[in-house]
């Protein structure tokens, strides 16, 4: 579970929470079940009827991706491959076949099935590019479901708020009751931007940055299995793949590397 997510929502909602009950405000106030419905209710409709059944099933598994996320490491993935590479330039290719039910991400022990099949390198760069180019695509439009309900959250609070007026302005007869009324009516908007910059913007956030780190991954990988099917030296592997790393933690990779070749 990727603890950033939760860590950041209780951070935001904590932060405003006691923000509000700080200025003298009572938590009660702030619960309404009425105000809610029409913002949740409103923007899951409107975020629905955008887009396709498929696309929201996609956006749901996206949103599940990210929270439980399984984290690569990308000096471990240098390893295998390295490792994959020896294997093949001492004993063959096909003896490859013997290390698939080892390798855990399915997109490198895709590539490495269609080197040991055979597969010429032009057409195992299309395959697994256009692997890489529809879950991108996928991952695209999950984000930009989050983000369409980001836009729709703030109007239906407003919408909800306007709605709270009138019926305000329809009961002009209690001065009293005029003060929570329209405080209560101001909810739906606190509801509409909240969940917009608290929910709906940072899942989105979080999922174009999630495929732009997923993107890197496979491009790593890819260029691992053409090396491995051109039959170049682990050591040029190892360098050429270590160029994908950030500075940290290519010294990380580079320490690695020592103890390996050692």
């Amino acid at each position: 579970m990727d603890i950033m997510i939760i860590l950041g929502l209780l951070i935001s909602l904590v932060s405003i929470t006691f923000g509000f009950l700080e200025e003298g405000g009572k938590l009660s106030t702030l619960l309404a079940p009425s105000a809610a419905l029409i913002v949740f209710g409103g923007t899951i409709g409107a975020t629905v009827m955008s887009y396709s059944k498929e696309d929201i099933f996609s956006a749901l598994s996206m949103l599940k991706m990210v929270i439980f996320k399984s984290v690569v490491d990308k000096s471990g993935t240098i390893e295998k491959i390295v490792a994959l590479a020896e294997k093949a330039r001492r004993e063959g290719i096909l003896y490859l076949e013997n290390d698939l039910d080892e390798i855990e991400i399915p997109f490198l022990r895709k590539g490495i099935q269609l080197i040991v099949d055979g597969t010429n390198p032009e057409m195992l760069r299309t395959i697994m590019e256009t692997e890489m180019y529809t879950m991108q695509e996928k991952q695209e439009i999950g984000a930009s479901v989050f983000e369409k309900a980001g836009g729709y959250a703030p109007t239906m609070g407003i919408i909800g708020t306007v709605m709270g007026l009138v019926h305000v302005l329809g009961n002009l007869s209690d001065p009293e009751k005029l003060g929570p009324s329209i405080a209560m009516a101001f909810i739906a908007t606190l509801y509409g931007i909240g969940s917009a910059n608290i929910i709906y913007l940072p899942i989105a956030g979080k999922i174009s940055n999630v495929s732009k780190q997923d993107a890197v991954l496979k491009e790593l990988m890819l260029e691992g299995l053409m090396s491995i099917q051109a039959g170049n030296n682990p050591v040029l592997i190892r360098e050429k793949l270590t160029a994908f790393l950030n500075p940290k933690e290519r010294e990380g990779e580079m320490r690695e590397a020592v103890v390996f070749e050692e």
